[in-house]
């Protein structure tokens, strides 16, 4: 650490991107200042680091850590990077330290003759590798060589080819790694197609987060809020695409929340996935329908011994809450809470332990007139060029479906 610090500067914390943007920007620098000169009309330079805590005896684990490139891609061009973060799953240092290594060579190979193509680029970093060694959780590049790339594409494709479960980007658009937003922080998720987000879609969120910032565990600090969207619910037909999903994303980093791609299908697989980076509490914000889904129906658990009594546990055992937003039967027109909305027998005795113990909470001073909304009816009047559409989603919702014709909307000056 104190070479580390001669060289690169003092940090808090040595495997980091931090640190690797601080070795890359330092090696890259020194080649510039010594080769340039002599070498620079015929010659490309690169330079590449890693900073990687493998497994050690005394803290058994994973590994993991940060791996870049730095690269020209054309005679004294100004250089463009490539970053990964990745987990290791090796038993042994020993392996882990082979795997980091073909990896390294994989990363400096995809930065020279795979940067034609994303999905190319992101493949090859596999090569002579498994998922059951290797997970890459985050990638990002940047620089002449990838002008006009989004970022959140390439995470969107880390989760599609199965790289890794989820990747997750900011309201900015700035693609991170996960322990870098949720470390030790309280956490509110949504899960959703967000195709579009409407009203009910964003009161659902802030009613729940007025709630759980007033819960004792989480007061006075302030929750990651997240909008998950499932590889199944960005791909509900096969006419919906990259750029469909590029919308969403726009959406809900205009709405201000970060947003997390997963893999995952039952709740109880998102709920573990966060538990590994936090040790705070986990609100999970729902409609109704959802419990019923969660809590008494075992075809969704048909791969659990358990079935619903085993994801109710694996979902509930931290401290993780699931706060319900009512839901209005278009049948009756009736309004129907947790408490008191139908359950198949038995399970609603799970229901009424799960809302006496605190994990089931109800959503208190809902929007009646938002009940109505259904996100696939909102789609459908888009598609059909029916405006009422437009008083079911927020204002800047509406503005970006229309500035940009999102989801089928074309204006009527949009020639035919």
């Amino acid at each position: 650490m104190s070479v580390s610090d001669a060289l690169y500067g003092p940090a808090q914390r040595y495997v980091s991107r931090q640190r690797l943007e601080a070795m890359l920007e330092q090696e890259f620098a020194q080649l510039i200042e010594r080769l340039d000169a002599r070498h620079g009309n015929t010659k490309c330079f690169f330079a590449f680091a890693d900073t990687v805590a493998t497994r050690r005896y005394r803290q058994p684990g994973n590994g993991r850590g940060w791996m870049g490139v730095r690269f020209q891609a054309r005679q004294r061009e100004e250089p463009s990077q490539v970053i990964v973060h990745a987990h290791l799953f090796d038993s042994t240092a020993a392996r882990e330290q082979e795997a980091l290594g073909v990896l390294g060579v994989n990363l400096i190979h995809a930065a020279f003759f795979g940067r034609d193509g994303p999905a190319k680029l992101i493949a090859s970093l596999m090569d002579e590798l498994s998922r059951e060694r290797v997970e890459i959780d985050m990638i990002k590049l940047s620089g002449p060589a990838f002008a006009g790339l989004d970022n959140r594409l390439m995470s969107l494709q880390l989760v599609e080819a199965g790289l890794t479960d989820t990747a997750m980007f900011t309201a900015g658009g700035e693609v991170v790694q996960p322990s870098e937003i949720l470390y030790k922080k309280p956490v509110l998720v949504e899960r959703g197609s967000f195709r579009p987000a409407t009203k009910l879609t964003l009161d659902l969120l802030e009613r729940t987060r007025d709630q759980f910032v007033q819960e004792p565990a989480v007061r006075g600090q302030q929750p990651v809020v997240l909008a998950e969207m499932t590889l199944r619910s960005l791909n509900p037909s096969p006419d919906v695409g990259h750029s469909d999903f590029l919308a969403r994303a726009d959406i809900l980093g205009a709405l201000g929340f970060d947003a997390l791609i997963s893999r995952f299908e039952p709740y109880y697989q998102l709920a573990e996935y966060l538990a590994n980076y936090t040790d705070r509490s986990i609100g999970l914000a729902v409609g109704l329908p959802t419990v019923r889904q969660v809590v008494a129906d075992d075809k969704y658990y048909t791969d659990l011994p358990g079935g619903v009594l085993e994801s109710v546990g694996r979902l509930f055992k931290r401290s993780v809450k699931m706060y319900v937003y009512p839901t209005r039967e278009s049948a009756t027109d009736e309004i129907q809470t947790v408490e008191q909305g139908p359950i198949t027998p038995p399970w609603h005795h799970l229901r009424a332990l799960l809302l006496e113990i605190g994990r089931i909470v109800p959503i208190r001073g809902y929007d009646e007139s938002l009940l109505s909304i259904r996100t696939p009816d909102v789609l459908a009047r888009i598609e059909r060029q029916d405006p009422s559409w437009v008083a079911m989603v927020p204002p800047t919702v509406a503005e970006m479906i229309k500035a940009k014709q999102l989801f089928g909307w074309r204006s009527a000056f949009t020639p035919q």
